[in-house]
C-alpha cells in the first residue's frame, strides 16, 4: 500500500492505454491543467453519473484550460463500450495492473455489508501545468462534485 500524493506534491507519472486504442500519459499534459479522476467501475450508477457530469461540462473545463482524464481498472474495451453507450466526452484510461491507481493512493480497503475488500476510492486530483497536485478530493460524493472541480479549475486558471 503506497501513500497518496498530497496537495503541493509532484503528481506521480503514468502512461496508460486509453479508449480509442491509444495511450495517455502525464507528459501529454505538460503546460496544461489536468483533472485526473479515479472511479471504481464503468457503467455503475455513481460512475456513470460522474462521467456524464464531466462530459456535459467538457466545454466549460476546456474554456477554463483543463483536460479531463478518468481512470479505472476496467479494460480499454469496456471503456470504449461505456463511452459509446453514454456519449462520454472525457478520456478514459485503463489501469488493469493498478500501478497508477496505487501510485495515487486510491487502491484502498472498502467494506460493504460487513465484507472487506480492496477497491478504488473515488478521488479527483487537479494537476497544474508544472505537474504538481494543486487540489485533491478524496472519498468523493458524486452529487455536486463536477461543479466543485470546475470552480477550482476556474479559480486556479483565472
Amino acid at each position: 500500500m503506497s501513500t497518496a500524493p498530497t496537495e503541493g506534491s509532484v503528481a506521480p507519472d503514468f502512461t496508460l492505454p486509453r479508449d480509442g486504442n491509444s495511450t495517455v500519459s502525464l507528459n501529454d499534459f505538460r503546460g496544461k491543467t489536468l483533472v485526473l479522476y479515479f472511479y471504481p467501475k464503468d457503467d455503475t450508477s455513481g460512475c456513470t453519473t460522474e462521467a456524464i457530469g464531466f462530459s456535459e461540462q467538457i466545454k466549460a473545463f476546456a474554456d477554463a484550460g483543463a483536460i479531463i482524464v478518468g481512470v479505472s481498472k476496467d479494460s480499454v474495451q469496456k471503456h470504449d463500450k461505456f463511452k459509446a453507450k453514454h456519449d462520454l466526452k472525457v478520456i478514459l484510461a485503463a489501469d488493469e495492473q493498478l500501478d497508477t491507481i496505487k501510485a495515487y493512493g486510491v487502491w484502498v480497503e472498502k467494506s460493504m455489508y460487513g465484507r472487506k475488500y480492496m477497491g478504488i476510492e473515488r478521488a479527483t486530483f487537479l494537476i497544474n501545468p508544472e505537474g504538481k497536485i494543486t487540489k485533491a478530493w478524496r472519498k468523493v460524493r458524486v452529487k455536486g462534485h463536477v461543479e466543485q472541480v470546475l470552480a477550482e479549475v476556474e479559480k486556479h486558471n483565472a
